[in-house]
């Protein structure tokens, strides 16, 4: 009977402890909403009323968790795969909105994925190196669902509903307020560590891509550099310093052979075409179907030259590098205007040329992440200066391996400076819907006879043109060489025509 008696009193006991939690819960709530609106209306001017304040009071405390399917958004210009090159997070990392997840590089560009939640990494879909699709699962994170949906908020004034990011830039402080609940436990989560565990256990040191790129070229550990931003953030120029300390030390090493494969392999090696390499391959089967015909020639230069020293202080005082390609842009849009159907293309059905208003010029330029081809757009309406600071941007985007796709899309026309890099004559290869491209052979110095009979030094390059044959024939590809030519070789015979 004891036992009886004993059990009931602790239910009834148990029960109005419950009453009492929730009477008091809901007692507060509306003291401190009362207490928060009479400190509005007497104190309006550091309140300024904004009903942005009440917001931060919700009647609902229930928390609980979901998985969200984190997929690659669609990068733009008719990107459907892209390459992972490092990811930021493992599994396990909690991560923020807007905090760097993985980079990921296209035939056109590298770009840095962002995470759109506040959550925990579950799943990678995807290894380093691996080939990821616009559209498909990133990454799984566990998010809060409370912030992902919309709860009734208390408010005294009506107004259409803000955005987090909008209420909390807008408000003041709140004054701290001790309640005790299971909940409150869920904030203590650092914010920004300074140095966190990457994929596959890796050290991430927080940085900017453009630095660990610099980074990865070089080949240097980044948690081996002194930070000197803030949070212990690596900055460009705390790892030039550390190249810069470190010259001297590897100046003093042997150089070495650095070869794909070990000089001991026993057996053949088999590797999947991806990136840049997938997109040439596509690029010139397509190119297969244009039957090519070339042309070669070689242009005397020597003037040129001598014009190209005079400039080149004076583009130097205003910042900019003068190399002989702004004079072989401009010398072939100026041959362009004459002969527009070398600035062509043909159709999808191919049963229309499609005459080019604009002379997007595309330079071939060999990178570390494989051959890109840059256009600089409009070039028959920039000056020499013009079209030379256009280089120089594409070149140092080019190095950093950060040309956008706006640089890569629309060319026209080709221009491939293959003797940069060594060789006269080459077999250029059309890049469809274009339908003709030139390469260019190192200058030389070699002897010549003059009009006079007398043997003379004279700067020579030769030129390798292929043209499409079924629209372009022989003689138009001559006659736009010559006055290619003539151009270069008399180059202040260009200025009556410069634009």
């Amino acid at each position: 009977m004891a036992a009886v008696f004993t059990k009931v009193c602790s239910r009834n006991i148990y029960k109005a402890f419950s009453f009492s939690k929730r009477f008091f819960s809901n007692v507060f709530e509306s003291r401190l909403v009362s207490e928060t609106t009479t400190n509005c209306l007497s104190n309006s001017t550091s309140l300024k009323c904004q009903p942005s304040y009440f917001r931060r009071i919700h009647t609902s405390l229930k928390c609980c968790s979901e998985i969200v399917q984190f997929k690659l958004a669609d990068i733009g210009e008719g990107i459907a795969e892209v390459q992972i090159t490092e990811w930021y997070v493992k599994e396990g990392d909690i991560v923020k909105e807007f905090d760097q997840v993985c980079e990921v590089k296209s035939d056109k560009a590298s770009v840095t994925i962002t995470s759109r939640y506040n959550g925990v990494i579950k799943k990678l879909y995807y290894e380093t190196d691996e080939e990821a699709y616009v559209g498909k699962p990133l990454v799984d994170i566990e998010v809060n669902s409370e912030s992902r949906q919309t709860t009734e908020p208390v408010t005294m004034i009506p107004e259409p509903v803000a955005t987090a990011s909008e209420t909390f830039e807008t408000l003041p402080p709140l004054p701290k307020l001790q309640v005790s609940s299971a909940n409150s436990n869920k904030s203590n989560v650092p914010l920004s560590p300074t140095v966190h565990t990457g994929y596959e256990g890796r050290s991430i040191v927080p940085t900017t891509p453009a630095v660990r790129k610099i980074a990865k070229e070089n080949q240097i550990n980044l948690s081996d550099v002194p930070a000197s931003g803030k949070d212990g953030r690596v900055l460009k120029e705390d790892v030039l310093k550390f190249i810069e300390k470190h010259k001297s030390d590897s100046s003093t090493s042997l150089p070495s052979c650095s070869l794909p494969f070990s000089t001991n392999q026993t057996e053949d090696k088999i590797l999947p075409l991806k990136g840049l390499q997938k997109v040439m391959f596509k690029t010139m089967q397509a190119s297969l179907s244009i039957p090519h015909f070339g042309y070669c020639d070689e242009v005397d230069v020597t003037d040129l030259t001598q014009l190209r020293k005079d400039l080149k202080e004076l583009c130097k005082e205003r910042g900019v590098k003068l190399s002989f390609m702004p004079f072989f842009l401009k010398a072939a849009s100026m041959a362009l205007l004459k002969y527009p159907i070398l600035n062509s293309t043909l159709d999808a059905q191919q049963t229309n040329v499609i005459f080019k208003k604009s002379h997007n010029i595309g330079v071939a330029m060999d990178t570390k992440d494989g051959l890109l081809v840059p256009n600089i757009k409009e070039v028959q309406l920039k000056s020499i200066f013009e079209i030379c600071e256009e280089l120089n941007r594409l070149h140092e985007l080019g190095m950093k391996g950060k040309i956008g796709p706006t640089d890569m899309l629309g060319t026209t026309f080709t221009i491939s400076n293959i003797g940069s890099i060594g060789g006269t004559y080459a077999h250029p290869v059309i890049s469809p819907p274009q339908v003709a491209i030139g390469a260019l052979g190192k200058i030389q110095t070699v002897p010549r006879y003059d009009s006079d009979g007398n043997l003379v030094k004279v700067n020579i390059f030769n030129v390798s043109w292929s043209a499409d044959h079924r629209i372009i024939d022989g003689a138009t590809m001559a006659r736009f060489s010559n006055l290619w030519k003539s151009h270069l070789e008399n180059p202040f015979s260009m200025i009556l025509d410069l634009k």
